[in-house]
């Protein structure tokens, strides 16, 4: 028995006397006082005040996200955060982890509850908050680490990574670098697309507690060296990758017009007027086609209609041909036309049309990332025990494959549809196929006045700076805009206002970092998350064999 156990079997046994046997221990009558009565009161307040700095810098971080322009408190909410899960046991890392994510998700996702009530809503919120916690989990183990802000900002990274491909194909809204549009890191997408803008931001949050904790601890040591380190380096390799974004025309320009035709209901049940809603994106660009006669607006090479602008499938409907062949031939350019295709077997079609005004329907993009529960019910006989509304959906959607370019009058123009613009590959594989100008056909009339559709017009913001194409918005019911390739708004719409926004905007055909490398970034940090917690697992098992 080593000498350790000895002792303490020693203090375990009572008192006896130097001439007598043992005599029994009796209980003490009276509660025990002093330090040790209070230790255990002031542990359980320390638990309550972290638990709800965890829920607090969640909240901080949603405010960090548009329609407000404070991307700032994102890295003061990271710090903050940190401060929560620095040195604790992986167990609490993960709670306090979790309860960041709910303060941070049940206000970013409230939107998906709009129309089908909590349960959906509060369902996704939790289950990514999981993720969340999942991350926290990861960052309080690693903070016992030297340098440990770098693999901390590498495993939130690492955990976007995650929510962006499990489960159901993924959900990556809400990542860090999406709240970014307006900020000074935003040139790292340029650089190493949305996985070091996050890294960037992360990284910033958690050295600065980090030098804050220091400076605390140790009044005399200097902390220049870490606060360049951790605080100072994000921002001056964003401010270095600047030149980057770029807003010059490389292959000309063209003129192009969004067309936001609105929607006569809002919520769900919009598409129980699917022709009233292909009418008013017709008679918008009917209008327009007058406007320029009359010379009030310039003419443009193309146009771009939205998502689901076309609920009816012209292909099988006469009616709806009719409609789309009439609105294209009075513009006189081709026009990018959103559908919804049914085929007599298979799922549904999600799919742009490239209509011609002389030839018709030509080539077609069918969306390739199909939202779960809400163009696909995975699970639909479990799910349907929570919510009746699954059955809105009576036919699954199915994905498309390829990405597609569509030749617009001599440009390149890539379709990115709606949800799409959230996944890093198909935003990508679309400037890979030789896209000059990026497109986001989206439909937020579902959603409401809620704040999704300032979310993902800061989402098609930072795609613009990522490869530095001019990404245009047309949306049914708003807020469609026209986005440079440096990521400014040059051009948008007031929401559920049928509107026609016409610009000139540059062709680029050069390739960003972020697009050469693509998921190579994203590879690379996690790589080292998994390394620093490699780290840890070899002290721990080098512990046990020497014990």
């Amino acid at each position: 028995m080593s000498s350790s156990v000895t002792r303490e079997a020693a203090s375990n046994e009572p008192s006896r006397p130097a001439d007598g046997p043992a005599e029994p221990r009796t209980p003490s009558a009276t509660p025990p006082v002093g330090p040790a009565a209070t230790a255990a009161p002031r542990r359980s307040g320390a638990r309550l005040v972290r638990c709800g700095l965890a829920a607090l810098s969640g909240v901080l971080l949603y405010l960090s996200f548009p329609p407000r322009p404070l991307w700032w408190l994102a890295p003061l909410a990271l710090a903050l955060l940190a401060g929560c899960l620095h040195g604790r046991r992986p167990r609490a890392g993960f709670g306090l982890g979790t309860l960041a994510g709910l303060g941070y998700l049940l206000p970013l996702l409230v939107w998906t509850g709009e129309e089908v009530g909590p349960v959906p809503w509060l369902a996704l919120a939790s289950l990514e908050a999981l993720f969340i916690g999942l991350t926290g989990l990861g960052i309080a183990l690693v903070s016992r680490l030297p340098a440990w802000p770098l693999f901390a900002a590498a495993v939130w990274v690492a955990g976007e990574a995650l929510r962006a491909r499990a489960p159901f194909g993924g959900f990556p809204w809400g990542k860090l670098a999406f709240g970014q549009a307006d900020g000074v890191f935003t040139p790292l997408a340029a650089l190493g697309g949305t996985p070091l803008l996050s890294f960037g931001v992360a990284l910033c949050g958690f050295g600065l507690y980090e030098a804050l904790r220091v400076a605390r601890r140790h009044p005399g040591r200097t902390t220049a060296a870490l606060t360049a380190l951790t605080v100072a380096a994000p921002v001056a390799t964003a401010l270095a990758a600047r030149p980057l974004v770029s807003d010059a025309a490389e292959d000309g320009t063209v003129v192009a017009a969004v067309i936001q035709g609105n929607v006569p209901r809002l919520g769900l049940d919009f598409n129980s007027q699917r022709r009233a809603v292909l009418d008013n994106h017709a008679k918008r660009t009917i209008q327009l086609a007058e406007d320029v006669k009359a010379g009030r607006v310039p003419a443009p090479d193309f146009v771009v209609w939205p998502e689901n602008s076309s609920d009816l499938d012209p292909y099988a409907e006469p009616d709806a041909h009719a409609v789309i062949d009439k609105a294209v031939k009075a513009i006189g350019v081709p026009v990018a036309i959103g559908a919804v295709v049914a085929p007599e077997t298979g799922p549904l079609r999600n799919t742009m049309i490239l209509w011609d005004p002389v030839a018709g329907p030509t080539a077609t993009y069918d969306k390739r990332k199909i939202q779960p529960f809400g163009e696909r019910i995975p699970m639909r006989s479990f799910v349907r025990l929570f919510s009746s509304d699954v059955d809105r959906v009576r036919r699954d959607f199915g994905p498309g494959k390829d990405p597609g370019v569509f030749d617009m009058a001599g440009s390149g123009v890539g379709m990115v549809t709606c949800f799409e613009a959230a996944f890093d590959d198909a935003v990508r594989s679309t400037v890979q196929d030789g896209a000059q100008v990026i497109a986001v056909p989206s439909n937020n009339a579902t959603f409401g006045r809620t704040q999704m559709t300032y979310q993902q017009l800061a989402m098609d913001r930072v795609r613009a700076v990522e490869h530095s194409r001019t990404v245009l918005v047309p949306v049914t019911s708003g807020v469609s805009a026209v986005i440079r390739p440096d990521g400014r708004i040059v051009s948008e719409t007031k929401m559920f206002t049928a509107d026609a926004l016409v610009a000139e905007i540059p062709l680029r055909s050069s390739r960003t970092p972020a697009t050469v490398l693509g998921p190579l970034p994203e590879y690379v940090l996690v790589l080292l998350a998994a390394g620093g917690l490699g780290v840890l697992a070899a002290r721990r098992i080098r512990a046990r064999r020497a014990a």
